[in-house]
């Protein structure tokens, strides 16, 4: 049964948060001048001292409240979704997905212009229903509390809660995680998902797989720097996920490092977070992890489906944007196993792994123009 709901976090939350804040047992300070142990003591002190006196997430939350929100019991399990409906009669509907250290909060500054193009400099016809639901075991979904929840069940929950939303024909978009769902989506057949987009394609180089281009030599490259320095975190989630929840759901200031230095690694930020993102907005998302205390079922979803997702070919037609500082990026010619109908390839000139909220105006563009082609 589809349920209304509305962000309400209890002010005794707050005052826990603040005084854990307060309360906060610090590491020495790391021996080098830069990022490269992690994210340094000095940053997280100060977002933890701003977190604790100068956020106000009162008006944080009221910001996300003008979304409106449901939850709807889906495969017995409990989800959370933002539901937009166009002004515009004939908008296209569009299931967007997150991924993890993300949430829905990803998706602030790009709802309102999909729905809405002719308040945003847009055309009427570019209209679409936002469906943004939240993962299960993130922000405020329910948390499974049996296996089998990975990437094809969450497809399929997808699935399920499209139907009951009356949805025929729909598109969907991802990037993360909401790129393997939005890829597992594409594949089901006869569940109405006509098109995806997605800005992490899940295409890769085969283990002999020389480059061909330049642009597969950077590639290449990055995906290397992934593996050897950005992907610890995915190893611990996808091996002993309820270990590491202890520390992160005991710990604001342990939840807030944990993300933060994803932040910095993953965006295109020229060397600080807050080069790409607000201070206000990167604490929005950390918030949902904290306040659901979603450390460690978030991370399941990583023991569920790694090394164990295969995705199928999608038959339907594919549109990619691809953004320079993503951190596991892809070609044509490594995606065309997965996605053999890909109709649209976007090469971007800047942003990074977390497109809708480091380039907006880029990300809503490309996902217009793409399903301009489908609808």
């Amino acid at each position: 049964m589809v349920q209304p709901f509305s962000i309400a976090v209890p002010d005794e939350t707050l005052v826990d948060l603040r005084r854990r804040l307060a309360g906060t047992r610090w590491p020495d300070k790391e021996p080098v001048d830069d990022w490269s142990q992690g994210v340094p003591l000095a940053y997280v002190q100060d977002v933890c001292r701003y977190w604790a006196s100068e956020y106000d997430w009162r008006a944080r939350e009221a910001s996300l409240n003008r979304f409106d929100q449901f939850t709807h019991d889906v495969n017995g399990l409990d989800i959370h979704y933002i539901h937009v409906r166009s002004p515009e009669p004939e908008a296209f509907p569009l299931i967007i997905t997150h991924g993890w250290p993300g949430s829905v909060v990803e998706f602030h500054k790009v709802i309102e212009p999909l729905t809405d193009p002719r308040r945003h400099g847009g055309d009427g016809v570019d209209a679409f229903d936002v469906i943004c639901p939240s993962l299960p075991g993130y922000g405020f979904s329910g948390k499974p509390t049996t296996t089998g929840w990975g990437v094809a069940k969450v497809a399929e929950t997808w699935a399920a809660l499209m139907a009951d939303l009356g949805y025929a024909h729909y598109g969907a978009q991802g990037g993360d995680w909401g790129a393997a769902v939005t890829t597992a989506l594409g594949a089901i057949e006869g569940v109405g998902c006509t098109a995806i987009h997605v800005n992490m394609p899940l295409g890769r180089p085969g283990p002999d797989d020389s480059p061909t281009d330049d642009a597969e030599t950077r590639a290449i490259e990055a995906i290397n720097h992934y593996q050897t320095w950005d992907s610890g975190y995915s190893k611990q989630q996808a091996t002993r996920p309820q270990t590491l929840g202890y520390g992160l759901t005991d710990s604001p200031a342990g939840q807030a490092a944990w993300i933060l230095e994803k932040f910095w690694a993953w965006t295109d930020c020229d060397g600080h977070p807050e080069n790409a993102l607000s201070r206000d907005e990167m604490l929005d998302n950390i918030m949902l992890y904290w306040l659901n205390a979603a450390a460690t079922s978030s991370a399941r979803l990583y023991w569920e489906s790694f090394g164990s997702f295969r995705p199928k070919p999608v038959p339907v037609p594919t549109g990619v944007a691809a953004f320079p500082k993503e951190i596991l990026p892809s070609s044509p010619r490594w995606c065309a196993p997965i996605y053999p109908n890909v109709t649209r390839w976007t090469d971007m000139d800047r942003g990074g792994h977390f497109a809708a909220f480091e380039q907006p105006d880029l990300f809503i563009d490309d996902v217009r123009r793409f399903f301009a082609t489908v609808r």
